[in-house]
């Protein structure tokens, strides 16, 4: 997984223990009567990746040359040890701005509960707005009450990554290498470590912190169970037959010793220590001129292909903060840099899938010239999130330890193990 989401991810737990428990008393009330119609200037975070932050700097120069009366001011979110830290922190002082890109779906349960978010349905046709952008896909965003207190921005479609110089030492295809199924891949991850290619077929973190279970569990338990998220109807769902195929075949995985259980410190992936990896389209980037990759849908019992499955999304979206005073012209904004011709510039500099309906058709020309997205984006239409609701991070660590315990190491059976889970995590739900 990607070092950046592991430090947004990571700020969460202490968010809960911190955020929350200083009582959400925030320093500066703003009048919402008044914010909501108001213009003027207003200031933005967005992410310190580096072609985010030219793409912020696109976006406002191009802003602020048209509305001279509405500036806006953009700045990447201040350092710490993670963004959601700083983001919980300003919510408690009322200094955070008025729109953060890159607010973490499963950030948005806490902030909501801190105050600290505006309802985008505050605004005439903003539901229509997100939900004619984004499609069927908007619903997942919705908070229990109904509303949109984040606007679906981007993706990132989780896919597996292989390493064709591997896969050409254990005499495996390059081209249409046999991983669509289970089985098919367990067969693969044997000739790989037999062969002594790579010691690992697949090496994702097998560490505690609750967000790792996104990237092994979630994004084949999303496309095993046809788009299932882990809560249904304010009830635990996973432990069904979908999830049972899912955890035993991680487990076979470990028991043979094809997937690593010991943390590694470095990229796995990038060192050749192990032949495949769970990633982004951002992974295009980060391993040009490393790796010669391919890519491949995550597989499921059945067998998988590219355009006809879910995964996980790993979405990063936008939310307006309390403390805005100029509301209308936030709204306007985020409108603007939502838009068919920024989500382009979006896609263009960060080759990140904006989260919109038919990306291929209305990005065609992109995806012509740079056709290595071009798999990433047939799937980005079928993203599952994480669900919206409260607890969201309990609930995750709950289950992480859980699958630590039975899948990763092997200290309780696989199948009681999941029930057990899903009966704690039941109990989180109705949690006050």
């Amino acid at each position: 997984m990607r070092a950046a989401t592991r430090t947004i991810a990571g700020g969460l737990a202490a968010l809960l223990a911190v955020g929350l428990s200083a009582g959400c008393s925030r320093v500066h009330a703003v009048d919402a009567a008044t914010a909501k119609d108001a213009h003027g200037p207003i200031s933005i975070w967005y992410s310190n990746n580096a072609q985010e932050v030219q793409w912020g700097k696109q976006l406002v120069a191009q802003w602020n040359q048209a509305h001279p009366q509405e500036k806006v001011t953009g700045q990447e979110i201040p350092a710490n040890k993670s963004s959601e830290e700083v983001i919980g922190a300003s919510i408690v002082a009322g200094s955070e701005p008025c729109l953060i890109y890159n607010t973490s779906p499963a950030s948005v349960p806490t902030f909501q509960a801190q105050g600290g978010l505006v309802a985008l349905d505050d605004f005439p046709g903003a539901a229509q707005y997100i939900q004619t952008r984004s499609g069927d896909q908007a619903a997942q965003y919705k908070s229990p009450d109904g509303k949109y207190y984040q606007l679906p921005w981007k993706t990132n479609p989780v896919m597996i990554f292989y390493n064709k110089k591997i896969f050409a030492k254990a005499g495996i295809s390059t081209t249409n290498p046999p991983l669509s199924t289970y089985s098919q891949f367990l067969d693969t991850a044997k000739k790989i470590v037999a062969s002594k290619a790579a010691k690992y077929a697949i090496y994702p973190a097998p560490s505690s912190e609750f967000y790792q279970s996104w990237y092994d569990f979630y994004s084949m338990y999303a496309a095993e169970s046809g788009g299932s998220q882990l809560i249904t109807a304010d009830k635990a769902v996973f432990a069904d037959q979908a999830g049972q195929s899912v955890a035993q075949f991680w487990a076979s995985l470990y028991r043979q010793n094809l997937a690593g259980k010991e943390a590694y410190n470095g990229d796995s992936f990038a060192d050749g220590v192990a032949a495949m990896s769970i990633v982004g389209p951002w992974a295009i980037a980060s391993y040009k001129g490393k790796v010669d990759w391919g890519v491949v849908p995550v597989p499921t019992s059945s067998g998988s292909k590219v355009g006809d499955d879910h995964t996980f999304s790993d979405a990063k979206n936008v939310a307006m903060y309390a403390s805005c005073k100029n509301r209308a012209t936030a709204w306007d904004f985020l409108k603007y840099s939502t838009s068919e011709q920024a989500d382009g510039t979006l896609l263009s500099v960060t080759g990140q899938m904006p989260l919109r309906q038919d990306v291929l058709g209305t990005y065609a020309a992109f995806f012509t010239k740079n056709p290595g997205f071009k798999t990433f984006a047939a799937e980005a239409n079928r993203t599952t999130e994480v669900p919206n609701v409260p607890n969201s991070v309990e609930i995750w660590q709950s289950f992480r330890n859980s699958w630590s315990r039975s899948v990763i190491f092997g200290r309780s059976p696989v199948t009681t193990s999941l029930t057990d889970s899903a009966a704690a995590i039941d109990k989180l739900i109705r949690k006050k």
